[in-house]
C-alpha cells in the first residue's frame, strides 16, 4: 500500500506501522495479561502457529517485546513487554474504554456498570483466574508493592476512582471513594486478625495518594496504577473522568496462591460491600 510522504512524520502513521492489525494488539492484550508463552498465547487468542510465530517476531524486531529464554531442551521462550511495550498499555486500556462505551455500551459516562452488560461479564469472569506473577505498583512510600500480599492468606484488592476529586456528581456511581477507605480503615483490625491483608488502587499518583493515607491514617497500601498495569492485566473497566482515565469501583478476594475466588462488580453499597468483603476474605483464609 503506498503511503502519503507525511506518513514518515506522523506519529500515528508510524505507530500503526508497528502495531501493524488486530492479531498484533490482542498479543499485546494476552502478554499484558501474562501470557507470555507461546503455546498459552496460541490458545488464548486462537492463531495458528505460523502466523504467531511471525507476528512475534515482527513485535520483538519493533522493539515492543523482548524474547527470553526459559527452557534449552527444547528451546523455549517467554515473551515479556520492554519499556516500549509497557508505554503501550495506556493505549490498549484507551482502546478498551471506547469499545466498552461506544461499542458494546450506549455511549453514557459511567462510573458503573449493568448486570447484564460486557463489562459485568468480563470482571466476573475473572474468578478462578490467577492474577499474574511479580505484578508490582508504586506504592505512597515511592516503593513498587506487589498487588497481591505475599505473606497474606487472602488479600481484598479494591479499586476506585480516587479520593480529593471534585466529581461530576451526574457520573453513576463515582461518590464514595473516601467512604469506602474510611470502612476499609475501621474494619482493618478484623482483617488482619484474619490473616487477610488489603490493597487500594486508583490511577492517581502515588504523591496524591499520600496526602491521604497522611490525613486519613490509611493502614493499609494505596497503589498507583496510574500506567494502566493492572488494568492491563485484568481488562479491568474504566471511565474518563476529570481529566484521566479512573477505574471503576470493584472487589476481588484473591488467595494467597493468586488465584481470584470472589469478584464484587458494580459495587452499589459499599458499607455492604465492605462488610461482605471481610467475611468471603476470613472463608478463603480458612480454606487456605
Amino acid at each position: 500500500m503506498r503511503k502519503h510522504n507525511a506518513d514518515e512524520t506522523c506519529g500515528i502513521a508510524q505507530a500503526a506501522v508497528v502495531l501493524g492489525d488486530w492479531w498484533n494488539v490482542l498479543i499485546l492484550r494476552e502478554i499484558a495479561r501474562g501470557h507470555v508463552r507461546f503455546d498459552a498465547l496460541a490458545a488464548e487468542i486462537g492463531l495458528s502457529r505460523n502466523v504467531l510465530t511471525e507476528r512475534l517476531g515482527r513485535l520483538v524486531a519493533n522493539g515492543v517485546l523482548h524474547r527470553s529464554l526459559y527452557q534449552r531442551r527444547p528451546v523455549r521462550y517467554e515473551y515479556v513487554l520492554t519499556d516500549a511495550g509497557v508505554a503501550l498499555l495506556p493505549l490498549l486500556v484507551a482502546m478498551q474504554d471506547w469499545g466498552d462505551r461506544w461499542v458494546l455500551g450506549d455511549g453514557s459516562l459511567t462510573a458503573t456498570a449493568e448486570a447484564d452488560g460486557a463489562e459485568h461479564a468480563r470482571v466476573h469472569a475473572l474468578a478462578g483466574t490467577r492474577v499474574p506473577e511479580d505484578l508490582q505498583l508504586p506504592g505512597t512510600q515511592g516503593a513498587e508493592l506487589p498487588v497481591i500480599s505475599p505473606d497474606a492468606a487472602a488479600t481484598v484488592l479494591f479499586t476506585h476512582p480516587g479520593t480529593g476529586v471534585d466529581w461530576d456528581e451526574r457520573i453513576p456511581g463515582v461518590a464514595g471513594c473516601t467512604l469506602e477507605n474510611r470502612l476499609f480503615r475501621d474494619a482493618w483490625p478484623d482483617f488482619r486478625r484474619a490473616g487477610v491483608d488489603i490493597r487500594g488502587v486508583s490511577t492517581q499518583l502515588p504523591y496524591e495518594q499520600a496526602e491521604f493515607v497522611r490525613v486519613e491514617e490509611i493502614p493499609y497500601p494505596l497503589l498507583s496504577d496510574a500506567h494502566h498495569q493492572l488494568g492491563a492485566a485484568l481488562r479491568l473497566p474504566t471511565f474518563r473522568g476529570a481529566g484521566r482515565l479512573r477505574h471503576k469501583r470493584l472487589i476481588l478476594i484473591v488467595d494467597a496462591e493468586r488465584t481470584v475466588r470472589h469478584v464484587m462488580f458494580p459495587v452499589d453499597d459499599i458499607p455492604h460491600a465492605v462488610t461482605r468483603s471481610l467475611r468471603l476474605a476470613e472463608d478463603c483464609a480458612r480454606a487456605a
